[in-house]
């Protein structure tokens, strides 16, 4: 029994430190590729004229709605840097520990996802509405000190916007906890976390609604990834248990001097 706490012990810390490791080359890469801001601000104006042409270019009549609520703009605030590193370290942690399949998923989700982010950010930069002059508030760099301890400038492109994986990696947290939850309080929480984080990129003008919709569709993609390794290593362990096809179903092969015995 104890030796099977400290495989299982072992194992985690194994997976955490391919997370940890996975996120240091994420921030690391993410700010070397930071790219200049005119390139960026062209992009978003490309973004904002699409937004226009599908009638989804809402923000500056949300944040406007709001701005004057200083409970709601400071929760939004909250959601925006709490509800996104500080709950996905908690929530692997937990599903790492109690939930290992699904801990995988999530995993394997979040590292396909974030790498065709990098090359998104890398290739096609897009200024944040917080960014671009339009008369949106940047209500976290006015309100709040807690963000630029949580993600220190040097390790932050500013020009990430699209696909904003704050909603993309909260939907998938968001779903891994509603999959593992033993309680409908708990499920309901994790149905709610994208929805929620959604709403504060928005007021904090950090994202495009659009910026959302992308970075769901991404987490997606990278879930259908995770998923298909997931059912490749089903299918894997299933071969490697299935009896020899000559052999009746109760017998077992024996090996004996290097070489299957009938």
């Amino acid at each position: 029994m104890r030796r099977s706490a400290v495989t299982r012990a072992l194992w985690v810390l194994r997976q955490l430190a391919i997370v940890l490791l996975g996120i240091v080359v994420y921030f690391g890469v993410r700010g070397l590729t930071e790219s200049g801001p005119a390139a960026a601000l062209d992009h978003a104006a490309d973004v904002l004229a699409f937004e226009q042409a599908i009638s989804l270019d809402q923000e500056q009549r949300l944040q406007d709605l709001f701005i004057d609520q200083d409970w709601l703009i400071t929760l939004a605030n909250w959601i925006y840097i709490w509800g996104h590193w500080p709950v996905i370290t908690v929530v692997m942690v937990w599903l790492a520990f109690r939930h290992r399949v699904v801990f995988l998923r999530l995993r394997n989700a979040m590292i396909a996802s974030g790498g065709i982010g990098l090359i998104i950010f890398a290739t096609y930069p897009v200024a944040p509405p917080r960014l671009t002059g339009t008369g949106l508030v940047d209500t976290v760099t006015q309100r709040s000190e807690a963000y630029r301890v949580l993600q220190p400038p040097a390790f932050v492109n500013q020009y990430a916007a699209m696909p904003s994986l704050h909603v993309g990696w909260d939907l998938l947290v968001g779903l891994a906890v509603a999959s593992a939850a033993s309680t409908t309080v708990l499920r309901w929480i994790g149905r709610l976390m994208p929805v929620l984080m959604t709403v504060a990129v928005v007021l904090t003008a950090n994202h495009y609604l659009i910026d959302a919709v992308a970075g769901a569709a991404l987490a997606l993609v990278g879930l259908a990834v995770a998923y298909r390794l997931e059912h490749r290593h089903v299918n894997a362990r299933a071969a490697v248990k299935m009896p020899h096809p000559r052999l009746s179903p109760d017998l077992a092969p024996v090996r004996r001097t290097g070489t299957l015995v009938d």
